[in-house]
């Protein structure tokens, strides 16, 4: 009895206890629950199942809303067609002689060859642009543009304008298109200052003629050079860029424009993050010849570079490796007329230090074509600086064949190899000296010798070989047969006409 009794008093305390931790838990539940309700920005609804809590109240994370509202309305869609021809036999399911066709049974029928005909086919391109002032000018690619038939754009309210092309750069795959309408169109403007690596930008365009997309990342390089020509000088972004996206701008978070998408790297041929864009700093001047001539002109000097390595730098005595080491030299070209030669190093132009080839290359290209510049060389051994009349660089290959059989015609009717004084030792200040002549040559026949100094051509200083080719070009535009140059020729000096006609 006592043990059933005792057993019985024990089982009683156990219960007393579960039932007071069970209440402990209910009041320590109750208290969290209540603690939880009551924190600031926190919310939650009734229902056992699920709770759906939200941040009101806490702090909102930076965005870009801001900036896309007001620069989002000056990006357009472009929309360009291009005719292509494509043979009947290549694309059979276009055309009416397809298999089953009326017409293949007719030919089937009669053992008539069924005729392969060239049909010219539309193909449409969808691209992106930006309006850079409210009377209509549109920014977009060259690539986005060229060989097209006609243009329109798609501004973001909805609306299409037919566009004309005003200019095209294909150096550096810009182009300028307008349209005209009676409204202002909104417009952004091109950033004051470059774009830092780990700046923010934000991208707008249309691809996939998906129009008004926005993505964000990061400038992730300057200065890339990936292969599409002389002038690279890339900004690397990492937002998303996919096709249709060419032509359109990259914003920095003021709504500036830093750069022009022109390019992605895609094995998949999908964003991958990696796209190149067009520095404004480029595009304003290329855009500014495009509004005023229609095309670019660039400086040049008529040169045939290549890198200076550090071995090259070694066996020449240049200190470190830079400049541009000139490999040859295009005839009668404004570097050989100035006195640069083969296997000299251009390490400075009008006194900014020359870091490489492409360097040099974008250097020239800013000049104006017609005004000199003063170009640092070391040559044999010994810095010296020369200066060379910039001449305009060929904008086509056979542009560039005309000028130089142009060159070459001019030389072999004169006779005469030139040089400015500056460049010769002892010939002076002033004047253009006569470094080689032709004995079959009109100035031979004329009695003008090498190491004569050519002082003036009608009446004219002369100080360049490119004043000589000038003012000659002037007196056969008048239809003279002759030009009369003011000639010295050691203590003495006379007049002297060379035959031009």
């Amino acid at each position: 009895m006592r043990d059933n009794a005792s057993s019985r008093s024990t089982a009683r305390h156990r219960r007393g206890l579960l039932s007071f931790r069970f209440l402990i838990s209910l009041c320590f539940a109750a208290l969290t629950t209540a603690a939880w309700l009551t924190t600031p920005g926190l919310r939650i609804t009734s229902g056992a199942a699920a709770a759906e809590v939200d941040a009101v109240g806490a702090p909102a994370p930076i965005g870009f809303a801001n900036v896309i509202e007001r620069v989002k309305p000056a990006v357009v869609g472009v929309r360009v067609k291009i005719k292509g021809v494509t043979s009947s036999g290549q694309n059979q399911q276009a055309l009416p002689f397809s298999p089953g066709s009326p017409f293949d049974q007719f030919f089937r029928q009669f053992g008539i060859p069924i005729p392969n005909i060239p049909i010219r086919q539309t193909e449409i391109a969808l691209a992106s642009g930006f309006f850079i002032s409210g009377d209509g000018y549109i920014v977009t690619n060259n690539h986005v543009v060229e060989n097209s038939t006609s243009v329109e754009v798609t501004t973001d309210d909805g609306k299409t304008y037919p566009a004309k092309v005003i200019g095209t750069d294909p150096q550096t795959d810009l182009a300028l298109i307008k349209v005209t309408a009676s409204t202002d169109f909104p417009y952004v403007r091109f950033a004051a200052s470059e774009p830092r690596i780990g700046d923010w930008v934000l991208v707008v365009g249309n691809p996939f003629g998906l129009g008004g997309t926005v993505t964000a990342g990061i400038v992730s390089a300057r200065g890339r050079d990936i292969g599409a020509g002389p002038y690279d000088d890339f900004i690397q972004i990492d937002a998303p860029v996919n096709k249709g996206n060419s032509g359109g701008p990259s914003f920095n978070v003021k709504g500036e424009v830093i750069g022009v998408n022109t390019a992605i790297y895609s094995p998949s041929g999908g964003s991958v993050g990696v796209a190149f864009d067009i520095p404004a700093e480029t595009v304003k001047l290329v855009v500014q010849q495009l509004k005023e001539k229609g095309h670019v002109t660039r400086g040049w000097i008529g040169v045939q570079i290549q890198p200076v390595t550090p071995a090259i730098a070694d066996a020449i005595g240049l200190k470190k490796p830079g400049g541009a080491l000139v490999a040859k030299l295009q005839p009668n070209s404004p570097a050989g007329k100035g006195g640069i030669e083969i296997g000299d190093v251009i390490t400075s132009v009008n006194g900014q230090a020359v870091k490489g080839s492409r360097d040099l290359a974008r250097k020239i290209a800013v000049l104006p074509p017609g005004n000199t510049a003063k170009i640092g060389v070391f040559h044999n051994g010994q810095e010296k600086t020369v200066t060379v009349t910039l001449g305009e660089l060929p904008r086509t290959p056979a542009q560039a064949k005309v000028n130089e059989q142009k060159e070459r015609s001019k030389e072999s009717t004169l006779g005469l190899t030139l040089a400015p004084a500056t460049a010769v030792a002892g010939a002076g200040d002033h004047g253009v000296v006569v470094t080689g002549v032709d004995p079959n040559g009109r100035a031979a026949e004329s009695g003008l010798q090498t190491g004569d100094v050519i002082l003036e051509v009608g009446r004219r200083p002369a100080n360049t070989p490119a004043d000589v080719g000038k003012m000659v070009d002037e007196a056969r535009a008048q239809s003279k047969h002759a030009v009369l140059m003011r000639i010295k020729r050691g203590d003495m000096t006379g007049f002297v006409a060379i035959p031009i006609g």
